[in-house]
């Protein structure tokens, strides 16, 4: 019996596969998606004879000692793998940094068209095959690169998206990375489904100490400068409750003048409405994807483009008499820092509002330097390009 269990698992060691709705598990000979002590040692026994080889048995040692694992996503569906993730494909576009956080670029085996535009400088991207833009997905695209994570931004189209890629077994799951007081869960949860904590515990301590000394200094200020945030491509759109933007703008110590409408997320609001709260303070977060033309990104070298839209937008009708525009506190924010929590978990856009709203409390914060860091340790590459204008002066 036990040279007939040994035969099983290295057969599943070599030919591993995910064909259909059976997903092969290393080490597993009687197909229950779990590495039993008997499985383990047959395991061992046949690293010791040369059959299988040691990366191999620490893949199955893994599993045996830290699966089947049962996550809560962000969208509360109870998700259970059987093994890390060593092929994933991310929908989302806000997933792609928290994953280079967490060192696992080379797992991705497929990217979407608006990752490689908006990761261009991340080394390999624009190599990786492409299953089409993240809103309008290329399903066969992502049957050929047989992913066993695909990770989504959304649950509105989970059970079409579970439909499609029924025929792989693939494990769905939806990480938004959207709010910043979800960001800590997010990331753990995707460290649990790749197997991987290593960098966790460090990326959190670097960006929970600088988090938690704006909010020492921003907490006593009363009042809050008032602010109110606009999407670059959306006039009269604005960030409410439950957005990233509303995140960054109340953790930087502002006060979101869209926090008393009862809408989730975002809302349309009337010009004069927007008058008559007189904001203090304007963000305007630009997405590479979406605004009218790039304001912010990794390849620019002058900020002109986001220096002429603010010029044109604060002399636009119902803007030239707020305080914010006349007073020269209308500033572009990279949507990446500004409306999610994909940059830095929400630090960087932080960092950046802070130091617009209270440039006297924070004189001594650099954020064009906390952003450098994160980019060239945290994500592995060099520090350029335009994502903030005008910086507040030192």
């Amino acid at each position: 019996m036990k040279m007939v269990l040994l035969t099983l698992i290295c057969f599943s060691l070599i030919f591993a596969t995910a064909s259909a709705i059976d997903v092969v598990i290393p080490g597993d000979a009687d197909g229950d998606m779990i590495v039993s002590d008997e499985e383990l040692e047959m395991a061992e026994q046949s690293c010791d004879e040369g059959k299988i080889t040691s990366d191999e048995l620490g893949e199955i040692e893994q599993i045996h000692d830290n699966y089947p694992l049962t996550i809560v996503d962000s969208a509360n569906r109870t998700v259970t793998i059987y093994k890390p993730a060593n092929r994933i494909i991310s929908q989302g576009t806000w997933t792609y940094e928290p994953l280079f956080i967490l060192g696992a670029r080379d797992r991705l085996v497929a990217v979407t068209n608006t990752a490689q535009r908006v990761y261009s400088f991340v080394p390999g991207i624009e190599e990786k095959p492409s299953v089409g833009e993240y809103r309008e997905i290329d399903y066969e695209k992502v049957l050929e690169n047989n992913p066993d994570l695909y990770i989504v931004g959304s649950d509105r189209e989970i059970e079409e998206i579970e439909d499609k890629l029924k025929p792989l077994g693939t494990t769905i799951v939806v990480l938004k990375f959207s709010q910043i007081n979800k960001f800590e869960e997010e990331l753990s949860n995707l460290a649990e489904l790749i197997g991987d904590d290593t960098n966790v515990e460090a990326f959190l301590t670097w960006r929970n100490t600088q988090l938690n000394q704006i909010q020492e200094r921003t907490e006593t200020i009363d009042p809050k400068v008032r602010v109110y945030n606009e999407y670059s491509d959306m006039p009269w759109m604005t960030a409410t409750s439950g957005s990233g933007a509303h995140d960054v703008v109340t953790m930087a110590g502002g006060y979101n003048i869209a926090d008393v409408l009862d809408l989730p997320n975002s809302a349309e609001v009337d010009p004069e409405w927007v008058m008559i709260q007189n904001p203090e303070m304007i963000i305007i977060p630009a997405f590479f994807d979406y605004a009218p033309t790039d304001l912010t990104r990794y390849d620019m070298t002058s900020p002109e483009n986001a220096k002429q839209f603010i010029e044109e937008t604060s002399n636009r009708v119902g803007w030239e008499e707020i305080d914010a525009a006349k007073n020269g506190r209308v500033y572009v924010l990279d949507g990446e820092c500004g409306a999610c929590s994909c940059r830095g978990g929400g630090l960087i856009g932080v960092c950046y509002c802070a130091k617009w709203f209270y440039p006297e409390q924070f004189k001594d914060l650099d954020p064009e330097e906390i952003h450098r860091e994160y980019f060239e340790v945290w994500l592995g590459v060099p520090y350029q390009g335009v994502w903030a204008y005008p910086l507040a002066s030192a």
